[in-house]
């Protein structure tokens, strides 16, 4: 198997940049140089002794002597000659063979074993490498087919999604329009139970077709025009309440704002998210006329957006529920709607790689929503 391979190690500092081999002819050509002043200073003293004209005994003992550090030095060159036998065959091959074994591997051929025979401690640190590269072959192996299996799901959701939106609702089109034609022809011939009959039938049908299209649209975060590019989230605003203009007339709401920054993100999809937030307050709306406001600022690499106001609010204990799809606070005949409106806004922000949340700080009437999105850089047009 051969996957995209790792990124590059990091450069050593300082005296590390040195690999171990140096390390060790370094030390072998101080210790050599030593040996041999070692021996030429000895030679010259006890040529020196020599050279006194001492008595017999005295010659003879020197003479001993001169032969035991023959033998000494003997003995110590070939300690240093197998010693650095052994560095070489024992230490430096074995940690060469690995590291060219980790490059295959590292280069992305992730089926490559990893092993070396000696010493003892690299053996037992190979087989350890090796067992943990399995391991992450093995879940990898896992991941690619789980992700081949998701994306077999997705492309069935996308079937699904087409069908929902066209053949689901052409049938719920029919019964709309053909009640609402009952009522229109035989209004005469029927009593007010029979009306109300009708308008319980032509109000499903038309939640239904609201609760498709919201699903659709929570279906599409992502997919369907994810592009993301820099966006000038004043100009999303502007569309938002462009969209809500006679929900916002109708209901004398007053909508205030920062001034708005230019984030990474999707035009259409952000407002969306204005859109529901906006249309989400004056839902829940007090009994005194609505007022919104939208704020920003600066947190980082992120913007921090707000939308605060005046309405009901959310009891504290419901802070995480109200963000689940389906979930509902409120019954459907005070309160319409489907409850998708904020998973849909926190889908949008996660998948802008950013945060949404109620703001428990905030005291007083209404509700504050906060969320992040990741700021425009400098050099970004």
């Amino acid at each position: 198997m051969s996957i995209h391979p790792l990124p590059p190690p990091k450069e050593p500092v300082g005296l590390g940049r040195l690999p171990v081999a140096q390390w060790f002819m370094f030390t072998g050509a101080v210790a050599g140089v030593a040996f041999a002043a070692g021996v030429v200073v000895t030679m010259v003293m006890l040529s020196q002794a020599q050279a006194l004209g001492p008595r017999a005994d005295v010659a003879a003992q020197i003479g001993r002597l001169n032969v035991a550090l023959i033998v000494l030095f003997a003995v110590l060159l070939g300690c240093g000659v197998g010693l650095a036998v052994i560095v070489r065959y024992a230490v430096l091959k074995p940690i060469d063979q690995l590291t060219d074994q980790v490059r295959q591997v590292a280069a992305g051929d992730f089926d490559h074993p990893l092993h070396v025979d000696r010493p003892a401690e690299l053996a037992e640190l190979s087989s350890h490498i090796d067992a943990m590269r399995d391991r992450i072959v093995s879940a990898w192996r896992v991941a690619a087919d789980q992700t081949e299996e998701l994306r077999r799901s997705n492309g069935e959701l996308e079937q699904f999604a087409y069908v929902a939106s066209h053949d689901l609702q052409e049938p719920l089109r029919k019964v709309a329009s053909f009640t609402q034609m009952l009522e229109q022809r035989y209004s005469t011939q029927l009593d007010e139970r029979a009306r109300q009959y009708i308008h319980y039938a032509v109000d499903g049908a038309k939640r239904m077709q609201l609760l498709i299209n919201d699903l659709l649209d929570f279906s599409r975060v992502g997919r369907v025009t994810g592009e993301r590019t820099v966006t000038d989230s004043g100009e999303a605003l502007n569309q938002a309440l462009d969209n809500l203009s006679a929900t916002i007339e109708d209901t004398e709401t007053t909508v205030t704002r920062d001034d708005m920054p230019k984030v990474k993100g999707n035009r259409l999809q952000l407002t969306q998210l204005f859109q529901n937030l906006v249309e989400n307050a004056i839902k829940f709306r007090s009994e005194a006329p609505p007022r919104v406001h939208i704020g920003a600022e600066r947190s980082g690499d992120m913007w921090e957006f707000s939308c605060s106001d005046n309405g009901i609010g959310v009891e504290l204990k419901y802070a995480d529920r109200i963000f689940l799809i389906f979930q509902r606070l409120h019954p459907r005949d005070v309160y319409p709607g489907t409850g998708i409106g904020l998973a849909l806004c926190r889908k949008i922000v996660e998948y802008h790689g950013g945060q949404m949340w109620l703001d428990n700080s905030v005291e007083g009437q209404g509700a504050t929503f906060r969320w992040t999105l990741p700021a425009a850089g400098d050099d970004d047009d």
